[in-house]
């Protein structure tokens, strides 16, 4: 008898979530957004900017009754107009996935102690900053749902990764944002978690000098001797979203072929 590889196929049935970060379809964000929603979860897609809109509102119709909102996550007033938005088309919230980061190209090359002030600021407002904003406009939709939050973040945030420079400080920041923030909403029943995911070819990583050498070089020396897939950190997501994580919070769950336990 052949075992059903996916044994609850609509595992997240009536559960509702919103996922900020979708660019295009190699997006980390995109597989996460079609894992949850293969799993029955209803999405709230949201873009920032005009150049995004057609894209994500593309994207947004293959998943079964989404919507699709601007959220430029610099702008308070935009974030709270969102969830708003959000709580009257859903009446509430389960998860919310945090997928954003942003740093100056100019920033992701040479020397670190070059960055300027103005690279690391943006970088952290809109990489580590903007989950505390988001988490702060979605609390009221997610009372009395046990909700679960997930972000992105990446090694170069515990290790020191070639041109990464800023990005990894901010990530750093993000990372400790999720365990100060899970303390604080643990008591409401929500958790909070984040994915360090291995090198993906995504539009964001095509920013970062010398980003093949990155990926040859998990390939060659991670335990499972190849690179991740966006899939496969959209089923991470699914996990961390969904009941079987019920008793998780606070932590960085990598999903990087075992890279990061390595000494090289």
């Amino acid at each position: 008898m052949t075992q059903d590889p996916n044994p609850n196929p609509r595992l997240l049935e009536g559960k509702t979530g919103v996922i900020l970060g979708v660019a295009n379809k190699r997006s980390i964000a995109w597989g996460c957004a079609r894992s949850l929603a293969d799993a029955g979860m209803r999405l709230a897609f949201t873009y920032a900017g005009e150049r995004l809109e057609s894209a994500v509102k593309k994207l947004s119709e293959e998943c079964e009754g989404s919507i699709c909102l601007p959220c430029d996550v610099t702008k308070k007033e935009e974030i709270e107009d969102t969830f708003a938005a959000i709580g009257e088309e859903f009446g509430g919230l389960d998860s919310l996935v945090h997928a954003i980061a942003y740093a100056k190209r100019e920033e992701l090359q040479g020397d670190f102690f070059n960055t300027s002030k103005e690279g690391y600021m943006i970088a952290h407002e809109v990489s580590a900053y903007s989950l505390t904003a988001v988490t702060r406009a979605a609390l009221p939709l997610m009372e009395d749902r046990e909700g679960s939050i997930v972000t992105l973040s990446y090694i170069g945030a515990e290790r020191v990764v070639p041109n990464y420079n800023v990005m990894g400080i901010a990530k750093a920041a993000l990372e400790a944002s999720v365990r100060y923030l899970a303390n604080d909403v643990g008591p409401r029943g929500i958790r909070v978690n984040a994915i360090s995911a291995g090198p993906i070819r995504t539009l964001s990583a095509a920013g970062i000098r010398d980003f093949n050498s990155i990926l040859d070089q998990i390939a060659e020396k991670s335990p499972l001797r190849r690179n991740v897939t966006a899939e496969e950190v959209g089923d991470a997501c699914l996990f961390l979203v969904g009941p079987h994580s019920r008793g998780i919070t606070g932590t960085t769950l990598h999903v990087d072929g075992g890279y990061h336990m390595m000494g090289v």
